[in-house]
């Protein structure tokens, strides 16, 4: 015969079938290969200089970039077009990092998703560990300033008060261990999106997230992160305006919530580095 025979049980069938065809691998490190697609989004507006730093960081294996250009003034599409020829663009309609963020996350393709800023404040290469924690069996994994191996260059004091009474406040209405609420670092299956449903406009979007991953019952796992300084320009965030936003965000997802019982969320600490997947 000219092909070979697959015979079920080790018996002769008489029946062919063919051979199906190895599964994809993407290798990340030497001892370790994954089969899910990994979609980076990165909302921006006006952060061409800091792209070039960024997009530095982003690992080759990555499947797809979507920047989510917010009507840049500057040089911001060119310069990623630059950097990757095959960055996807999506130009927002709306306002805002939550808006940005939404329609970045309906342009994906990937099976994982990972939400990272534009401003050089959080690192490319820490992606690994997202990946790694949710090809191991998580639904949801949030970066953390405050776990251990974590930490932040750029926190003050009003925003890390602020960000712990929120955070204390989301563990106790929900049940979840959350050490650090409002951080944009996060990664998800994109299986995902219907129960996050992102639909607010602002900063609160990652509080928003963490609530909804919650009251769904995903398994949520936290990795430590470092957040250091925006390299060039000026923040949009305002720490008591968009605290506030952030509490209504909380008391809005509680008031609202169902009465049919939520699965208890399943918080996870800080894995250990992951072997081979």
């Amino acid at each position: 015969m000219n092909h070979e025979t697959i015979r079920a049980n080790g018996k002769q069938s008489g029946t062919l079938r063919s051979i199906p065809p190895l599964e994809r691998f993407t290798p990340l490190t030497p001892h370790m290969a994954i089969s899910p697609t990994v979609s980076v989004v990165v909302p921006a507006m006006n952060e061409a200089e800091n792209l070039p730093h960024v997009f530095a960081t982003l690992p080759q294996w990555i499947d797809e970039i979507i920047l989510v250009d917010g009507n840049s003034v500057d040089d911001t599409v060119a310069v990623a077009k630059r950097l990757r020829p095959n960055v996807r663009v999506v130009t927002q309609t709306g306002k805002g990092k939550g808006d940005a963020l939404a329609a970045g996350f309906a342009a994906c393709t990937g099976d994982i998703i990972v939400m990272i800023d534009a401003d050089g404040s959080t690192d490319g290469r820490e992606i690994i560990q997202f990946v790694s924690a949710l090809v191991a069996g998580a639904d949801f994994v949030k970066g953390s300033r405050y776990a251990s191996g974590g930490g932040s260059d750029d926190l003050t004091f009003t925003r890390t008060l602020g960000n712990k009474a929120l955070t204390g406040l989301v563990n106790r209405i929900y049940g979840t261990q959350y050490s650090d609420l409002c951080y944009g670092y996060n990664a998800f299956w994109a299986r995902h999106l219907g129960v996050l449903n992102v639909d607010c406009a602002g900063f609160e979007v990652e509080t928003l997230m963490n609530i909804r991953a919650a009251k769904a019952g995903l398994k949520i796992h936290e990795v430590p992160s470092h957040e250091r300084c925006r390299i060039h320009g000026e923040s949009n965030l305002r720490a008591v305006r968009d605290g506030l936003r952030v509490l209504r965000t909380i008391i809005r997802e509680w008031r609202g919530r169902s009465t049919a019982r939520v699965p208890e969320p399943r918080t996870a600490t800080p894995a250990a580095d992951q072997g081979a997947a």
